[in-house]
C-alpha cells in the first residue's frame, strides 16, 4: 500500500516557533512535482513532540486537499500513553489520513508484550492502516521481528518503518511477514540496500532537500536496478551524513532554510544547527554534480 520514497516532512515554522502555512503549501507542492510517493506529517521530522494536537489536525487538513490522492497522505499518531494515542488514531483516521505512523512508546520501556497490546488497542479503534515505528535510538525501546510479526496478523497493522540500519534485520522483517506487509526502511543510509533486501520503501529524511534524486533512488530499487540504484545513492551519501551531524530535525531544517525553502523557525527544546557544522552541510547539499537538490526559485 505505501513504497517508494515517502518524505518525513518538516513543519515549516517561523522564527517565533508558529507554523508557516504559506511555506507548508509550497512545500508539499515541491514534492508533488519531484515524485515523492508519500507525505509523514508529524513524525519526528516534523516535531511531534512539540506539535499540538490541534496543529497536527491542522497540518493534515491543509494537507488533504493539496495532496489529492496524488500522494499517500500519512499522520503520525504515536506517544507514549496507550489511551492518548488511541483518542489521536481516531481523530486522525475521521480527518481523512490514509494512514497513521505509529511510533514505539518512548521513555517507559514497554516490554515485547506490552509493545504488542499497545499497538493492537491503536488498530483496534484506527479505521485506517496502521504503519509500525521502531526507532529504538530515540525511544529506548527495541520493536522485534517476532512482535512484528504477530502484529502483521492483525488486519489494520500493514507496515512497518524500521530505523534498524542492519541488513540483517530487514531481511528477517521480510522473512517472518507475509506479501501483504510492507517494510519500509528509516534510514536513508541504508534505504537503497533495505529496497535491494526487501524493503518497499524509504520514510526519508533527506527527501526533504532531495526529492526528486530520492524518488529515482528508490524507483530503481525497487525494480531490482542494483547498478542503477547505487549510482544514484553515491552522490546522496554525504548528505545522508550531514543531516545527522545533531539530532534530527537540526540539520535537515537548517539546510531547507539555507536553500530558502523555510525560515529558520524551530521548536525548544531543539535549537539551531552549531555554527561549526553548517559548512558540512552546505558542502554535502553543493557536492553532488547535478541536481540533488531543488533550489527554491521564487518566493510565494
Amino acid at each position: 500500500m505505501f513504497s517508494g520514497s515517502l518524505v518525513a516532512i518538516v513543519t515549516p515554522m517561523h522564527a517565533d516557533g508558529s507554523i508557516d502555512w504559506p511555506a507548508w503549501e509550497r512545500l508539499l507542492t515541491m514534492h508533488l512535482e519531484a515524485g515523492t510517493s508519500g507525505i509523514v506529517v508529524g513524525g519526528t521530522t516534523g516535531e511531534s513532540a512539540t506539535l499540538s494536537d490541534a496543529e497536527l489536525l491542522e497540518l493534515v487538513e491543509r494537507a488533504r486537499p493539496r495532496l489529492k490522492a496524488r500522494a499517500a497522505l500519512i499522520a503520525g499518531a504515536g506517544s507514549s500513553s496507550t489511551a492518548a494515542t488511541v483518542e489521536r488514531a481516531l481523530r486522525l483516521s475521521a480527518a481523512g489520513v490514509d494512514g497513521l505512523l505509529v511510533v514505539t512508546p518512548a521513555y517507559n520501556k514497554p516490554t515485547q508484550e506490552g509493545l504488542f497490546r499497545h499497538f493492537e488497542a491503536v488498530a483496534a479503534a484506527a479505521t485506517v492502516p496502521v504503519v509500525l515505528y521502531n526507532v529504538p535510538s530515540r525511544t529506548a525501546v527495541d520493536l522485534l521481528p517476532a512482535t512484528v510479526a504477530r502484529l502483521s496478523k492483525l488486519s489494520r497493522v500493514v507496515a512497518v518503518k524500521e530505523a534498524v540500519a542492519s541488513m540483517e534485520r530487514v531481511r528477517e522483517l521480510v522473512a517472518s511477514t507475509d506479501a501483504n506487509f510492507t517494510v519500509l526502511s528509516g534510514d536513508d543510509a541504508t534505504a537503497a540496500q533495505a529496497m535491494l533486501n526487501g524493503a518497499r520503501g524509504v520514510i526519508s529524511v533527506t527527501a526533504n532537500v532531495s526529492p526528486k534524486a530520492m524518488a529515482e533512488l528508490s524507483a530503481a530499487a525497487l525494480r531490482g536496478d542494483r547498478a542503477a540504484a547505487e549510482r544514484l545513492d553515491a552522490p546522496l551519501r554525504a548528505l545522508h551524513e550531514a543531516l545527522f551531524l545533531e539530532p534530527n530535525p537540526i540539520p535537515v531544517k537548517w539546510a531547507m532554510s539555507d536553500q530558502g525553502w523555510i525560515e529558520r523557525g524551530i521548536r525548544l527544546p531543539l535549537t539551531e544547527l552549531a555554527e561549526p557544522l553548517r559548512a558540512r552541510v552546505r558542502a554535502a547539499l553543493d557536492a553532488p554534480p547535478g541536481q540533488l537538490t531543488l533550489a527554491r526559485t521564487k518566493s510565494a
